[in-house]
């Protein structure tokens, strides 16, 4: 089911180019973060949820890299931007090979399931 975005006709030429570029080096980033490890969770400082899911890596020693981006108050303008690149709401963003499976509750149902290595095997 894809989800609404509003289409670029509906968007004024004069701002398409600021619409289109907004978020897009912290979106860069973590594209190649996802190019390039197995798995990426995307975090911020000070929230429990991202340690959690790390956590849950570490207990069962899944190398991760790990992407920290500001707290609560500092950089919420630059992870906005993953949140509308994603369509996720909240921290972390875990992606395996790419596709995002969720936040770190979406993590640990995939890893009591087993499904997290079918995943992760690609």
């Amino acid at each position: 089911m894809p989800r609404p975005v509003l289409d670029e006709t509906r968007i004024h030429p004069a701002i398409r180019e600021k619409t289109a570029g907004h978020g897009a080096a912290i979106i860069a980033e973590v594209e190649a973060a996802i190019a390039a490890d197995t798995v990426v969770v995307v975090g911020m400082a000070m929230n429990p949820f991202p340690r959690r899911a790390r956590r849950l890596l570490q207990a069962r020693g899944i190398p991760h890299r790990y992407l920290e981006y500001g707290s609560y108050l500092g950089d919420w303008r630059r992870r906005n931007a993953l949140k509308m690149w994603t369509g996720w709401p909240t921290f972390p963003m875990v992606f395996v090979r790419g596709q995002l499976i969720g936040g770190a509750a979406d993590l640990a149902r995939l890893l009591e399931s087993g499904e997290f290595d079918r995943l992760a095997a690609g």
